[in-house]
């Protein structure tokens, strides 16, 4: 069963959602002829239905004779010396509200002939081209100009040069995608004998197939005898009063566009798992980023205050001789960067190898130029990483640490050891000051197990306190450890966040796109 024809609008939607995709991304010239093609597709759909058919041929192959032949006088003057057509020349059939001047006007055909009311040709615009080998380049340049905006191409030949590798190489088979909107006249025939003639036409069939041209008709004419005429008039006929060549043009244009555009998604993208490397973008992010140096800075602050709170009280102003750790590297501080050291040449290749190791794991199975846009988008990515990274983990919440409890009763308990040492010594330093006054019985002078009550209070006093802040250490730099896990963990976290949003994202974000671009791709070429 024969599928069903995807209509031209639909075509045009498709290939204009392509070139959407591929604003921007894709720097290559069949975008430029794909926004020639909509644009030829907008211009010609408002012009009306006309049929433009244009006669195209070599100096000598008789082209303006069939063309005055088909006109019904001398319109275009046929002659020897080269160039014979330099300009096109173009036969009307129809009334003069039509719109064909409109669309000879948007053709910039300067030369116009009407011809008499023939029913079944109303609304054909016949052209006389340029010889497309035409020693005038101006002449060759207008021949290419008017076959991309014809409907229907009749190219002209003759016997002695129907083979011309130069017009079959530069015109007929590249028109292999345009072979329903293409005749084919070997003019002159009245020249050959009737077993030359089938012996031509066979052989210029044979090299019609062999470039793609299988579809195309193939007819025998002689412009000057009038012998085929009747068969070109009947093709041309069929083709005015169908009303769809226009169409056919258009849909053949969009389709060989979008086979071009296909050229550039040979097979969409493996679809890999990203995660693995995600994680090696991650611990390489996390190096530049400094995440080391401030969990270090979060366990040794810890460590310091843990080890003031549970230490001696007398020394815990001795902290402030030394910076905390974290306020030197201004985290969280509105500044517009932290005093992080900037990353190292290491870590620096560091990351510019995993983000092209995430680059070309994304770019498996796209096309070239699909990989030059992930190219340009990990080059943007690396640029604004080291901003990203400082910000990140500047604004990062570290969590503010809260005194726990057992901290606060190691505290409270050294304040109380410190007041029993300062008991004992001031105790001993009363009864230092009755025997100088020789006052020694006044104040009682307790024992215990032979010990004085004073002294037992002053050493033990200071022992415990000192043996409490020995326990205390070590619970200390648990903590101190365990809390800069949890900070290792939010900054990585917060690495993770950037590297999704400045490398993941933007490269998936490519990978969709491409994606996108060969669904519509595909769906303007079926």
């Amino acid at each position: 069963m024969r599928r069903r024809e995807q209509p031209l609008a639909d075509r045009l939607t498709a290939l204009r959602e392509a070139l959407e995709v591929a604003d921007g991304r894709l720097d290559v010239p069949e975008v430029a002829r794909a926004r020639a093609v909509l644009a030829k597709a907008s211009a010609r759909e408002a012009l009306g239905d006309a049929t433009v058919v244009a006669l195209a041929g070599a100096t000598g192959s008789g082209k303006s004779t069939l063309f005055n032949a088909l006109s019904g006088s001398e319109v275009s003057t046929p002659g020897v010396r080269r160039p014979t057509t330099g300009v096109a020349h173009a036969t009307v059939w129809g009334g003069p509200d039509d719109g064909a001047d409109r669309l000879l006007d948007w053709l910039e055909v300067p030369r116009r002939h009407r011809h008499a009311p023939e029913p079944a040709l109303d609304g054909l615009v016949l052209l006389d081209l340029p010889d497309h080998d035409s020693v005038r380049l101006e002449n060759r340049l207008e021949v290419d100009r008017l076959v991309g905006l014809v409907d229907v191409l009749v190219w002209v030949l003759d016997p002695q040069k129907y083979a011309d590798a130069a017009v079959h190489e530069r015109y007929l088979a590249p028109l292999a995608t345009h072979a329903g909107v293409l005749l084919v006249v070997l003019n002159q025939v009245d020249r050959l004998d009737g077993a030359a003639a089938r012996a031509c036409l066979a052989d210029l069939r044979g090299l019609l197939d062999r470039e793609g041209l299988s579809s195309t008709p193939l007819l025998a004419a002689s412009g000057r005898t009038g012998e085929g005429l009747p068969e070109l008039r009947a093709e041309l006929a069929r083709r005015v009063s169908a009303r769809r060549a226009a169409t056919e043009r258009l849909v053949a244009d969009v389709r060989a566009s979008a086979g071009e555009l296909s050229a550039h998604c040979p097979g969409a993208s493996t679809g890999r798992g990203t995660r693995p490397v995600a994680d090696d973008l991650v611990d390489a992010l996390s190096d530049a980023a400094g995440v080391r140096t401030v969990t270090q800075a979060v366990e040794r602050a810890t460590r310091r205050e843990g080890t003031a709170r549970t230490g001696w009280p007398l020394l815990r102003w001795t902290r402030k001789l030394r910076a905390d750790p974290l306020e030197r590297l201004h985290l969280g501080d509105g500044r517009s960067r932290t005093s992080l050291p900037a990353a190292g040449a290491v870590e620096a290749a560091r990351v510019a190898t995993a983000v092209r190791q995430v680059r070309e794991d994304v770019g498996e199975g796209l096309a070239p130029a699909w990989r030059d846009e992930l190219r340009r988008t990990a080059e943007v990515t690396e640029e604004r990483l080291p901003d990203a990274l400082d910000r990140a983990v500047g604004g990062t919440d570290l969590e503010p640490e809260r005194v726990p409890l057992w901290q606060r009763g190691a505290g409270a308990l050294q304040w109380l050891l410190l007041v029993v040492a300062l008991a004992g010594a001031l105790w001993l330093l009363a009864l230092v000051a009755l025997g100088f006054l020789q006052l020694d019985d006044v104040l009682p002078l307790p024992r215990v197990e032979g010990i004085p009550l004073p002294t037992l209070l002053l050493v033990g006093g200071l022992l415990a306190g000192a043996l409490l802040a020995l326990v205390c250490r070590p619970l200390v730099a648990l903590r101190a450890r365990r809390r800069a896990s949890a900070a290792d963990r939010r900054l990585r976290a917060a690495v993770l966040a950037v590297a999704e949003e400045e490398v993941l994202t933007p490269m998936a974000e490519v990978e969709r796109d491409a994606d996108r671009f060969c669904a519509a791709v595909t769906s303007a070429a079926r």
